[in-house]
């Protein structure tokens, strides 16, 4: 297989596919630097916890010397998550704890600070039992722990496995 092969990239509909393994990878838990890379704009439609309400989709790179790879996590905007956005924006610079503050999305993506990253089991629609990673904390800077970052560069990356019915990182018709 040359590094061709290798590399992400789209299929033609009559390209030649062989792959069965999964590049999927569930993340240990435990607390990551983290770096904003991608930020999108949405609408939650309610669920039974949470109301329809404005949200942020956050593309997240994650990495501490014991693994690295993308999560994605959802900001919900509305009161009963006001806790979570403070948390978020305090983790990134934006906001000193306690201060109030107007949310500049702008300024998001690049955006670094500290992470919990999870590990949340769930039921999936066919029944079986699966694993995906969550991020359960954004530290404060001034108390985040110290974590270190990969020792080198790996060969491959690890992505989370996504719950049926979870965003994608990618958008329809944009490029």
């Amino acid at each position: 297989m040359n590094d061709y092969d290798s590399m992400p990239r789209e299929f033609g509909w009559d390209d030649e596919i062989q792959r069965d393994d999964s590049p999927f990878q569930v993340l240990p838990e435990g607390d990551y630097n983290f770096t904003v890379k991608k930020f999108e704009r949405a609408r939650h439609s309610g669920s039974e916890k949470i109301p329809a309400c404005n949200k942020a989709i956050l593309t997240v790179a994650v990495s501490s010397a014991e693994a690295s790879g993308d999560v994605l996590t959802n900001l919900f905007l509305h009161s009963k998550f006001e806790w979570k956005l403070c948390q978020f924006f305090t983790s990134i610079g934006q906001r000193k704890h306690g201060e109030a503050m107007r949310m500049n999305w702008g300024a998001v993506p690049g955006s670094t600070g500290v992470c919990h990253v999870g590990v949340r089991k769930w039921t999936g629609n066919d029944g079986k039992e699966r694993e995906s990673n969550e991020i359960t904390e954004f530290y404060d800077p001034e108390s985040a722990p110290a974590v270190q970052p990969p020792a080198a560069q790996g060969s491959g990356q690890q992505w989370t496995e996504l719950p049926q019915g979870s965003p994608t990182p990618w958008s329809s018709g944009s490029f």
